[in-house]
Protein backbone atom coordinates (compact mmCIF):
# COMPACT_ATOMS: atom_id res chain seq x y z
CA UNK A 1 0.00 0.00 0.00
CA UNK A 2 1.39 3.17 -1.13
CA UNK A 3 0.50 5.47 2.26
CA UNK A 4 -1.33 9.11 2.18
CA UNK A 5 0.71 9.76 5.30
CA UNK A 6 3.79 8.48 6.92
CA UNK A 7 4.44 9.14 10.52
CA UNK A 8 8.02 11.10 11.07
CA UNK A 9 9.18 12.36 14.10
CA UNK A 10 8.50 16.28 12.65
CA UNK A 11 4.80 14.91 13.73
CA UNK A 12 5.56 13.94 17.32
CA UNK A 13 4.32 16.43 20.09
CA UNK A 14 7.09 14.72 22.42
CA UNK A 15 3.82 13.32 24.53
CA UNK A 16 4.02 9.65 23.88
CA UNK A 17 0.02 9.26 24.66
CA UNK A 18 -0.80 11.34 22.13
CA UNK A 19 1.83 10.45 19.37
CA UNK A 20 -0.06 6.86 19.57
CA UNK A 21 -3.32 8.32 18.93
CA UNK A 22 -1.95 10.59 16.31
CA UNK A 23 -0.58 7.15 14.74
CA UNK A 24 -3.82 5.92 14.81
CA UNK A 25 -5.65 8.64 12.64
CA UNK A 26 -3.17 8.51 10.17
CA UNK A 27 -3.45 4.34 10.02
CA UNK A 28 -6.97 5.40 9.70
CA UNK A 29 -6.45 8.04 6.98
CA UNK A 30 -4.22 5.32 5.19
CA UNK A 31 -6.90 2.29 5.15
CA UNK A 32 -9.49 4.96 3.78
CA UNK A 33 -6.82 6.23 1.11
CA UNK A 34 -6.22 2.78 0.17
CA UNK A 35 -10.04 1.91 0.22
CA UNK A 36 -10.28 4.85 -2.52
CA UNK A 37 -7.15 3.95 -4.52
CA UNK A 38 -8.60 0.31 -4.78
CA UNK A 39 -12.01 1.66 -5.86
CA UNK A 40 -13.76 -0.21 -2.16
CA UNK A 41 -17.30 0.16 -2.44
CA UNK A 42 -18.72 2.63 -0.75
CA UNK A 43 -19.90 0.24 2.35
CA UNK A 44 -16.28 -0.47 2.84
CA UNK A 45 -15.41 3.04 2.86
CA UNK A 46 -18.44 3.95 5.15
CA UNK A 47 -16.65 1.74 7.78
CA UNK A 48 -13.67 3.21 7.84
CA UNK A 49 -14.65 6.89 7.67
CA UNK A 50 -17.02 5.96 10.73
CA UNK A 51 -13.74 4.67 12.45
CA UNK A 52 -12.02 7.57 11.70
CA UNK A 53 -15.02 9.91 12.64
CA UNK A 54 -15.30 7.76 16.01
CA UNK A 55 -11.51 8.23 16.72
CA UNK A 56 -11.39 11.25 16.07
CA UNK A 57 -13.85 12.94 18.44
CA UNK A 58 -12.03 10.38 21.22
CA UNK A 59 -8.90 11.79 20.50
CA UNK A 60 -10.04 15.54 20.50
CA UNK A 61 -11.70 14.88 24.59
CA UNK A 62 -7.94 13.36 25.19
CA UNK A 63 -6.30 16.39 24.02
CA UNK A 64 -9.15 18.63 25.62
CA UNK A 65 -9.62 16.86 28.93
CA UNK A 66 -5.80 17.58 29.25
CA UNK A 67 -6.09 21.04 28.04
CA UNK A 68 -9.02 21.91 30.92
CA UNK A 69 -6.43 19.94 33.49
CA UNK A 70 -3.49 21.90 33.18
CA UNK A 71 -5.26 25.01 31.92
CA UNK A 72 -3.85 25.46 28.91
CA UNK A 73 -4.78 29.10 27.62
CA UNK A 74 -5.73 28.43 24.46
CA UNK A 75 -8.41 26.12 25.11
CA UNK A 76 -11.11 27.34 23.35
CA UNK A 77 -9.57 28.04 20.30
CA UNK A 78 -7.95 24.69 20.35
CA UNK A 79 -11.53 23.12 21.28
CA UNK A 80 -13.08 25.47 18.69
CA UNK A 81 -10.59 24.11 15.65
CA UNK A 82 -11.33 20.39 17.07
CA UNK A 83 -15.44 21.27 16.67
CA UNK A 84 -15.14 22.73 12.80
CA UNK A 85 -13.09 19.54 11.98
CA UNK A 86 -15.71 17.56 13.74
CA UNK A 87 -18.31 18.94 11.65
CA UNK A 88 -16.60 18.32 8.66
CA UNK A 89 -16.22 14.55 9.29
CA UNK A 90 -19.85 14.36 9.86
CA UNK A 91 -21.01 16.33 6.76
CA UNK A 92 -18.51 13.65 4.67
CA UNK A 93 -19.89 10.81 6.51
CA UNK A 94 -23.64 11.77 5.94
CA UNK A 95 -22.75 12.70 2.23
CA UNK A 96 -20.88 8.87 1.64
CA UNK A 97 -24.25 7.34 3.97
CA UNK A 98 -26.61 8.72 2.01
CA UNK A 99 -25.49 8.83 -1.60
CA UNK A 100 -23.48 5.13 -1.27
CA UNK A 101 -20.68 6.75 -2.84
CA UNK A 102 -17.01 6.22 -1.97
CA UNK A 103 -15.15 8.95 -0.81
CA UNK A 104 -13.07 11.41 -2.92
CA UNK A 105 -9.74 11.89 -3.51
CA UNK A 106 -10.67 15.53 -2.34
CA UNK A 107 -11.80 14.68 0.75
CA UNK A 108 -8.46 12.74 1.01
CA UNK A 109 -6.67 16.00 0.87
CA UNK A 110 -8.72 17.39 3.02
CA UNK A 111 -8.29 15.37 5.68
CA UNK A 112 -4.43 14.82 5.03
CA UNK A 113 -3.79 18.81 5.17
CA UNK A 114 -6.01 19.32 8.21
CA UNK A 115 -4.62 16.38 10.11
CA UNK A 116 -1.14 17.10 9.43
CA UNK A 117 -1.25 20.92 9.77
CA UNK A 118 -3.16 20.41 12.69
CA UNK A 119 -0.59 18.09 14.16
CA UNK A 120 2.42 19.79 12.88
CA UNK A 121 1.20 23.58 13.68
CA UNK A 122 -1.75 23.87 16.51
CA UNK A 123 -0.82 20.55 18.56
CA UNK A 124 3.04 21.52 18.48
CA UNK A 125 1.58 24.78 20.22
CA UNK A 126 0.18 22.57 23.33
CA UNK A 127 3.06 20.61 23.75
CA UNK A 128 5.48 22.81 25.36
CA UNK A 129 2.97 23.59 27.56
CA UNK A 130 1.79 20.52 28.77
CA UNK A 131 5.49 19.34 29.48
CA UNK A 132 6.44 21.90 31.73
CA UNK A 133 3.23 21.13 33.84
CA UNK A 134 4.29 17.51 34.18
CA UNK A 135 3.06 15.51 31.27
CA UNK A 136 5.85 12.96 30.66
CA UNK A 137 7.35 12.69 27.48
CA UNK A 138 7.25 8.60 27.66
CA UNK A 139 4.09 8.06 29.86
CA UNK A 140 4.34 4.77 31.86
CA UNK A 141 1.95 2.13 30.65
CA UNK A 142 0.23 2.65 33.74
CA UNK A 143 -0.11 6.31 33.87
CA UNK A 144 -2.88 8.14 35.11
CA UNK A 145 -4.59 8.46 31.77
CA UNK A 146 -4.23 4.86 30.86
CA UNK A 147 -6.29 4.01 34.10
CA UNK A 148 -8.47 6.64 33.55
CA UNK A 149 -9.13 5.60 29.51
CA UNK A 150 -9.34 1.85 30.40
CA UNK A 151 -11.70 1.71 33.39
CA UNK A 152 -13.83 5.21 32.78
Amino acid sequence: MSELIVWSDSLSVGIQEIDEQHKILIDLLNQLHEAIVNRHAGEVTLGILSRLREYTKTHFTVEESLMRILGYPDYEEHKAHHEKLIAELESMFDKVERTGSSASFELMHFLKKWLTRHIMEEDQLYSPFFLERGARPTWEKRSWISRFWHHG
